[in-house]
Order: structure tokens, then C-alpha cells, then sequence
């Protein structure tokens, strides 16, 4: 399994960005269709490109390939000289495809991207620059989306931090004030950050996220699931489920906990964590892959979604490396063979986005503003760890 999967990422995943999305008027192309056709006037969005920053910078730190620096380099400079907005801080939702400013609304979830990008940078090379932005960054929604009374983040602002009416990540998601989703995917980039800058005020924050989704984020009368949307005073708002951000919560969570290395949190944090991934397993399949989400009417979406696939096999690692369930092994790999038969393009690089009642999702995009290195290439990176 782990030649197969480091295979995957050095012959099929990081070739197709190579050579596929480098825009030679600077940065990346915004899309690729389904069918593999180059859309060169699609806006370019800052998560694809601190995405591929990280995916890049990561993949250069654990295999030290220099065609991987390069890549990660390009994308360093399209976030600091173009995402980054140079007079009221942060980074723009999106840019046109001449790489000025088209969005320029303030999503927490995007600066939290950048500074996952930025710090797994600065962890790989020593680069000063890419450090000092990450923290810039880190200052800025601490500043503007922290919320000191009732705890958390909220979800977006306008471009000079004021407030905005629609929050939301995107139209399938609810309008509301705070999410899990951004609050993930802040504790992420915070918890790399503290690897390269053990700064107190990152720690206090990050260790204040950690308890969050402890205390409230994950559901105590949910067995193990976690809440997606919540007002303002941490009401729950919905009834949706995500198994696949169940599944990556689960040992993400526990990574922070690790960093941290404040043994009764770690503690805590294992037995909770190890709920969530045992919730999420509700939506596992026989074969080995797991369903999207389930909706607060009992309807299921079965889509079995490239992301959800590669989170998977990372969290079943995650039980078998440390929470003591030596039958995971085997589980996480029938996962991965999974995703090898049903989801890989040998033909033309990448993955799929999904099977779709158990056909290749041709409607979706192949790369885009939300199809990105990010998720299998860090199962990849994970996994040969973990192994």
C-alpha cells in the first residue's frame, strides 16, 4: 500500500498540476472541466492556490524534489504579490485570470488556507518571507473574525473587515455566523503555524479552538457527530451530518492535540476523537468508501466524493497508529483500493471528483476553485508516515 500510494502522488497527482495548471502569465489556471479541458478565462480563487502552495511545500519537505520547490515558489509568490491584499490585509476570495482582484470579500476559511500554505512553506525551506506573511495573516483574523465574548470565529467580512450580509462558503452552504467547516479549517493552519512559531498567542488560540469543537462544535447529544452551522451565542442551527468532515475532524483534532503536547488535553481529545471517527463511520460503505453527507430530512447523499475518499484512509490510520485498533489497517486499505479502482484517471492525471450512484461524476470539475491538490496529497504524505 505505501509504494502505491507514494506512486500515485509522484507519477499521477503532482505531474497533472505540473504540468497542466501552470499559467505561463503567472500563478495557475482557475479550472479544468470535467472533461479535462483547460478553461483559461475562469477566475483564479485562493483556496486552489494556497492549496497547491501547501500541497507543493509539503511534498518538497517530505521528498525533496526540486521540480516541487519550484512549483511551491510560484505559488508562494501568486499569494504574497496578488491573493494578499497589500493595503487592508488578508487575501481576496478571487482574482480574474490576468491576476488582478475580482472578489475581494474577507472569508476566514481562504486566510486560513493561506496561512496553511504559507507556514508548511516556511517548514520545508526556512523561508523567512513566507513566515512573516503567515503571521501577518494569523494577526488579521484574530483581529477581525475572533469572537472574545461568545468564543469562535466568524465567517467573512468585506474587503476592509466590515460587516457583510452573506457569509457563506458557498451556495450549498447555510447563511450563518459561524461554521465548522472555517473553524476546521482555522485550527488547521494554526496548528502548522505552531510547528515553525511557537508564539504564546498562537498557542492560546489554538488551544482555545481545540477545546471549542470539545465543548461544543462536536454534538453531545449526537454520539460523536459534529455541528455544521451555529448563531452567533453557539446555538445549533441544523441537522446535517458530514461524514467526511467527521472523519477528517477526527484526527486533525487529534494533531492538534499532539503539537500542543499538554497531556490531559491529548487525552481528552483521544477519547472524544475516536467518537467522531466512530460517528462517521455511519456513512462507511462495504466496500470501504465512505458517503458524502446526510441531511436533516434522513436523505442521504451518496456521492462518494474524492475528498471524503482520501480523509478516510487517513483517519482509519489515525485509529490504527493511536488509538490502539489494529483492524484499521486493513480497513484504511481497502479504502485506498477503493479509490485506486474507482476514482484515479490513469488516462489523464488527477482524480475524479466523485462516483455518482456508481458512475465517474463527468460534471464536476477536474481542477477548480474547490478541486485541489490538497486532500490526496496529504493522504499520501499522512499515510507513508503513519506507515
Amino acid at each position: 500500500m505505501k509504494q502505491e500510494l507514494l506512486d500515485n502522488l509522484i507519477n499521477n497527482i503532482l505531474p497533472y498540476w505540473m504540468d497542466k495548471m501552470v499559467d505561463p502569465q503567472g500563478g495557475f489556471y482557475g479550472r479544468r472541466d470535467s472533461a479535462d479541458r483547460l478553461d483559461p478565462e475562469a477566475p483564479k480563487g485562493a483556496i486552489l492556490n494556497a492549496r497547491i502552495l501547501w500541497s507543493f511545500s509539503a511534498a518538497y519537505r517530505v521528498l525533496g524534489d526540486p521540480r516541487y520547490l519550484e512549483t511551491a515558489t510560484r505559488a508562494k509568490r501568486e499569494i504574497i504579490d496578488r491573493f494578499i491584499d497589500h493595503s487592508y490585509g488578508g487575501v481576496y476570495w478571487s482574482l480574474n485570470p490576468d491576476g488582478t482582484p475580482l472578489d475581494t470579500k474577507k472569508q476566514f476559511y481562504a486566510i486560513g488556507f493561506a496561512i496553511y500554505g504559507l507556514s508548511e512553506y516556511n517548514r520545508a525551506t526556512g523561508d523567512a518571507e513566507a513566515l512573516e506573511w503567515a503571521i501577518k495573516l494569523f494577526h488579521d483574523i484574530e483581529n477581525h473574525s475572533r469572537d472574545r465574548v461568545n468564543g469562535g470565529y466568524i465567517e467573512a467580512t468585506t474587503r476592509d473587515w466590515q460587516p457583510i450580509a452573506d457569509m457563506r462558503l458557498s451556495d450549498k452552504d447555510d447563511n450563518a455566523v459561524k461554521t465548522m467547516n472555517t473553524h476546521l479549517h482555522i485550527i488547521e493552519p494554526y496548528t502548522n503555524l505552531l510547528r515553525v512559531w511557537p508564539d504564546e498567542s498562537l498557542r492560546e488560540a489554538t488551544r482555545s479552538l481545540l477545546e471549542l469543537f470539545l465543548d461544543r462544535i462536536v454534538l453531545p447529544d449526537a454520539r460523536g457527530h459534529m455541528g455544521l452551522f451555529f448563531d452567533n451565542d453557539w446555538t445549533h442551527t441544523d441537522g446535517n451530518i458530514s461524514y467526511g468532515h467527521d472523519i477528517e475532524a477526527s484526527w486533525l483534532l487529534l494533531e492538534t492535540a499532539m503539537v500542543l503536547d499538554e497531556p490531559e488535553l491529548t487525552a481528552r481529545t483521544l477519547a472524544v476523537t475516536g467518537n467522531i471517527a466512530d460517528a462517521a463511520f455511519e456513512g462507511r460503505c462495504y466496500d470501504g468508501s465512505m458517503v458524502y453527507e446526510r441531511h436533516a430530512n434522513g436523505r442521504y447523499d451518496n456521492d462518494k466524493h474524492w475528498w471524503v475518499q482520501a480523509e478516510n484512509v487517513i483517519g482509519q490510520l489515525y485509529l490504527y497508529r493511536y488509538h490502539n485498533r489494529p483492524e484499521m489497517l486493513a480497513k484504511a486499505t481497502e479504502t485506498w483500493n477503493y479509490i485506486k479502482n474507482n476514482l484515479v484517471d490513469y488516462d489523464n492525471g488527477e482524480w475524479y471528483w466523485s462516483r455518482k450512484d456508481g458512475m465517474i461524476n463527468h460534471t464536476d470539475d477536474k481542477a477548480g476553485f474547490w478541486k485541489c491538490p490538497y486532500h490526496n496529497t496529504r493522504m499520501v504524505l499522512e499515510s507513508i508516515s503513519l506507515l
